[in-house]
């Protein structure tokens, strides 16, 4: 798994453009919360298998990045969560998951929904 870094607002914009051709997901990370760190794991260990090369991955650190989060939560209109996983399809987020509850099987349906 290949993590972009996501550490401003201004990039954030950008992201949400690229959603409207490629699917991406932002993960929201607490470098210190050690159910953060067990969900980042997880992820990486199961994104190989899933058949998510087209889904491009995020990063945020939130404790660094605090703002980026907020922005986020405004902008797409969901609660902040840490740790959090949230697909993002043109624009929008079509999926939502935080703790042990991220499942990439269930985050996979919502992208073959959309193509």
């Amino acid at each position: 798994m290949n993590w972009h870094p996501l550490n401003s607002t201004e990039q954030l914009d950008k992201i949400l453009e690229e959603s409207k051709h490629t699917p991406v997901v932002i993960f929201k990370h607490s470098t210190s919360c050690s159910i953060s760190s067990t969900a980042k794991s997880r992820l990486e260990r199961q994104w190989a298998g899933k058949g998510l090369d087209h889904v491009k991955p995020y990063y945020l650190d939130l404790l660094a990045y605090r703002p980026v989060s907020n922005e986020i939560a405004e902008v797409l209109h969901v609660q902040h969560q840490s740790p959090q996983l949230l697909l993002v399809q043109d624009g929008m987020c079509t999926y939502d998951a935080s703790h042990l509850g991220i499942n990439l099987d269930e985050m996979k349906k919502k992208v073959a929904a959309s193509n």
